[in-house]
Formats: C-alpha cells, sequence, structure tokens
C-alpha cells in the first residue's frame, strides 16, 4: 500500500526571512504583515513573537502595541511561493521521486520506492525533520495511508513526526477539527453554523443531505482522507530536468514489455544527457496508470554514468514491483540529479594495466537499500572525531592518520563505561569490568594522553584522557582510558571507559 508524507512548515515565512538575513539576532520576534488597502495585519508570526501573545489575524498596531520590539516586515507571497519550490524540489532529489507543494506552507511526498532507502518510515521521517531544522527551517513530518490524513495529522498534532498506522486513519483524524479537511473556507464557515466541529462528526452524517447543500466537495475530500477514492500526487518538475516519456495508445501490463519501453526510454534518456555533456546520479521511473494512480522506482548511482546496458539493468533489477493495475498507459524518466561527464580516452591494456572498478557493485548495494559509505580521516586528535563517513566513490581525500601510538581496529562510536582498579595518576589499570565480566590486565601500554579541542568546545578547555592497551588473560586487548590526568579534578571525573578492541 502506498505511503505518503506530509510535511508542514508552520513558520516559512519567517524562516525564509531568517535565512535571507542572517544577521538577524535568533531571539529576535518576527511578524509578517500582510496589507488590504489602508488594512494591515499578522499573517505569520515566529515561535518568539508568538510566546509575546502574537497570533496571526491580529492588527498590526496590536501586535506592535502587545510587543515594542517586534520586527514588522511587509508579507512576499512571491518569495514565499518560489521558497517552497526550491525546498520540493530539493526534497525531490532527496526523498521520494513524487513530490509536490502541499498549499502554501507544506510538501506532499509518496515514498513508495524510496523509504527503503532511508531505513524505513521511523528512521525517514527523522532524518527528515534533522535536516529541516539543520537548514533554519522548523518543521512537522506525519506519515499515513492518504494525502489527506497525512496533511491532516502533521497540522494538528504538535509533534515533531507522526506516524499514523496502516489501517488507522480513522482513529487518527476523527477529532481532528473541519478546517484541516482541505474544504473552502465558506464551506468550513457554514458547517460549523450547523454544528459541526470534527472530521469525524461529518464522516458520520448521511452523505445525501450534505451534497444537496454543499455539492460533492465534501464528499470527494472524505472519500480521499478515507482511501475510498484515489489523490494522485501531481509531481513537480522544472525546465532544467531532462526527462523523457512513452504514452501507450492501448494500456500495458506484461513485464516483457514494460522493460522493452523501459530500455528504450533509457536509450533516448542517454542521448539527451550526452547531449549536454551530463551524467545522471539519481533516475526516477514514473508509472502512470488507467486508473490515475502513479507509482514510482529510483534508481541511484555512485557516480555520474550515461551507460544504456547498466541503467537499464537498474532499471529491469526492480520493475517486478511495478503493479499495473488495470494497465499502464504512460512511463516517464526523469533525470532527478545529473552532474557533468566527460568522455574519457581509455588506455589499451597493453600500456597500462586496467584497475577494477567497484561503482557497480556500490549501486546494486545502494538501490536495494544498504547503506554504502567510506570512512575518510579528520585531523583530529580526540579519536571519535578522527574518521568520518564519505561517499563510497569520492574522492581521496588529503589528510591521514598519522600516529605513533597502535589504534584498534574497532572503535566504538560512543565510549562504554567501565569499573578499572589502578593506581593513579600513570599506571595502567591491575583489573577491568566490562559489561558484567572481570579481565584481569596481564600486559599494558601507556598512557597516552590526548587533550580535548577547546576550539570547538569550551567545556573541554582543561579535558583531558590518558589511553591504555590493556591485555587478559586469554590475550584479547582493548583501548580503555580514564577521563582525566587523575591529579587534577577540572580535567575530568577519573572515571574510566573502553573505547576500542584490538585484533
Amino acid at each position: 500500500m502506498t505511503r505518503v508524507v506530509s510535511i508542514y512548515l508552520p513558520d516559512l515565512p519567517t524562516d525564509r526571512i531568517r535565512r535571507a538575513d542572517p544577521s538577524i539576532p535568533p531571539e529576535q520576534a518576527i511578524a509578517v504583515i500582510a496589507r488590504s488597502g489602508s488594512k494591515r495585519w499578522v499573517s505569520a508570526a515566529d515561535a518568539a513573537a508568538r510566546k509575546a501573545g502574537v497570533r496571526a489575524g491580529m492588527p498590526a498596531a496590536k501586535a506592535q502595541a502587545i510587543f515594542r520590539d517586534l520586527m514588522m516586515v511587509d508579507a512576499d507571497p512571491v518569495a514565499d511561493a518560489a521558497a517552497l519550490e526550491r525546498i520540493a524540489l530539493w526534497a525531490l532529489t532527496v526523498y521520494s521521486p513524487i513530490v509536490a507543494v502541499d498549499g502554501t506552507d507544506g510538501l506532499v511526498l509518496d515514498t513508495e520506492g524510496a523509504d527503503h532507502l532511508q531505513g524505513g518510515e521511523e528512521p525517514m521521517l527523522t532524518r527528515v525533520a534533522n535536516q529541516f531544522n539543520a537548514k533554519g527551517l522548523k518543521v512537522r513530518v506525519a506519515i499515513a495511508d492518504t494525502w489527506g490524513a497525512a496533511h491532516a495529522c502533521a497540522r494538528a498534532i504538535k509533534r515533531e513526526t507522526v506516524i499514523v498506522p496502516k489501517g488507522e486513519i480513522v482513529r487518527a483524524v476523527e477529532k481532528l477539527p473541519l478546517s484541516l479537511l482541505r474544504l473552502p473556507d465558506k464551506i468550513v464557515g457554514d458547517l460549523r453554523t450547523l454544528g459541526f466541529q470534527s472530521i469525524g462528526e461529518l464522516a458520520n452524517t448521511a452523505r445525501a443531505p450534505l451534497a444537496l447543500r454543499f455539492g460533492p466537495e465534501i464528499g470527494r475530500r472524505l472519500d480521499q482522507m478515507f482511501c475510498r477514492m484515489s489523490e494522485p500526487i501531481d509531481p513537480i518538475r522544472t525546465p532544467e530536468l531532462i526527462e523523457v516519456s512513452r504514452a501507450f495508445a492501448e494500456p500495458i501490463g506484461a513485464a516483457e514489455t514494460i522493460n522493452k519501453y523501459v530500455g528504450r526510454l533509457v536509450v533516448q534518456l542517454v542521448d539527451e544527457l550526452q547531449k549536454k555533456g551530463l551524467g545522471v546520479r539519481r533516475t526516477d521511473l514514473i508509472v502512470e496508470k488507467v486508473d490515475g494512480t502513479r507509482q514510482a522506482i529510483r534508481a541511484g548511482t555512485a557516480k555520474p554514468a550515461r551507460d544504456v546496458a547498466w541503467l537499464t539493468k537498474l532499471f529491469r533489477d526492480r520493475t517486478e514491483k511495478i503493479e499495473p493495475g488495470f494497465g499502464i498507459e504512460k512511463l516517464t524518466l526523469v533525470a532527478v540529479m545529473s552532474e557533468a561527464l566527460d568522455e574519457e580516452q581509455k588506455s589499451s591494456s597493453l600500456v597500462e594495466e586496467q584497475t577494477t572498478d567497484i561503482t557497480p557493485l556500490i549501486d546494486i548495494l545502494g538501490n536495494r537499500g544498504q547503506r554504502v559509505y567510506r570512512v575518510a580521516p579528520v585531523a583530529s586528535d580526540v579519536p571519535e572525531r578522527s574518521v568520518q563517513k564519505v561517499a563510497p566513490a569520492a574522492d581521496a581525500t588529503e589528510e591521514c592518520w598519522a600516529h605513533h601510538w597502535r589504534r584498534p581496529v574497532r572503535l566504538f562510536d560512543r565510549p562504554d563505561r567501565i569499573t578499572a582498579i589502578a593506581l593513579t595518576p600513570d599506571h595502567p589499570p591491575r583489573s577491568i569490568t566490562w559489561r558484567g565480566k572481570r579481565h584481569n590486565v596481564k600486559r599494558a601500554d601507556g598512557p597516552e594522553r590526548v587533550f580535548g579541542e577547546w576550539w570547538k568546545r569550551d567545556s573541554e578547555l582543561e579535558a583531558v584522557r590518558d589511553y591504555y592497551v590493556v591485555e587478559n588473560e586469554t590475550g584479547e586487548r582493548y583501548w580503555v582510558f580514564r577521563s582525566g590526568d587523575g591529579v587534577d579534578p577540572e580535567t575530568g571525573d577519573r572515571q574510566w571507559f573502553m573505547h576500542g578492541i584490538f585484533a
């Protein structure tokens, strides 16, 4: 079953203003002011302004009287819409093949065919929220079986991420207000006059009288929300995206036929890429069915590519996931992420030894949802900061690990606390207890002193760690450290930690 993600940006206008002018202090309250003739009112307010009592719809003069230091900026709907479109295009390259703008304050995504690349629903939503927050955008993200349910939950539930379990739409939305049903304001106002307050009340009312008075819109929105009527998402497209498509006079459905036309579309796409000197990094196959629904398959490559045979294989390996239903009426292939790719002259193997290219293996694993990366060195004395994950096909970095001391083959992401018996300040442990098991130390080497990076964190100005390599009775070797120099309490609390294991 298709799952839909709604991304709600409650403070898009004020967040856009802050991103446009980084000199605005974080504590500065901002209100966006809309105009209509001589009337001026608050159309949006950030968290600081809302905390002071400023609300959307409030007269601008009253807002300024409530908060004298309020920064008031004229509304710019065109700039807000352009910002939302840029965010949608970015989300298209990162999250899903099907992304669309949802009103003036959100996005909607169909994650089918792409959620496994994010590690599942919960990690995907958490990652979305974290990435938006890192860009200075406040966000609430919800996932449900339908666009309407996800849209309503993202705007009503005051949590950063909301997961509506499959088949649980009724329980999730029945108490939500009518305004979240995406009905015209006039209809919502009239329904409230009649006494309706929640979506559940409206859904449990006879349909005929409502249709007679308000037309088919209420029934359509209810059917879309409760998965009784499909609501296709029309994906965002720009002229910069390279795409090729094939429409069919008669619907197709056989796997062999689908693969045949996918192969032809790949040839056309590669021709267009070659004309522009580009190689594709991320390609989407959009399948449009006769019932109005869409299905998408995404394939990525570690490096820019325009090899017809290889791109065709990446899609043919996954076309069995396509459910043609009553038939497919159109196939579209879109290069959503492309990079410059120059022709290379390959030397003869008689002159130069050929190197093994492992990018095909990387592509296969990546398209199966596996997280593929390389570990590269970082210039840092703090062990857990001395490595970083980089793209598997990224160029080699100039940094290298330059240590005279041995390093474990396995370094823990977070040091694990242990109990140790040792003489301070410079003697290694005589025994350690790790995860309930005691290890008597037969051999040890150290200490190796590591100082904190005060230029990154003020709390590390005096911080010190003393590392030891210890070996137990059975020959197992561990990398342990004591927090602090063992003398000055300002350098650390003298707790012992396990940080790595040697081969």
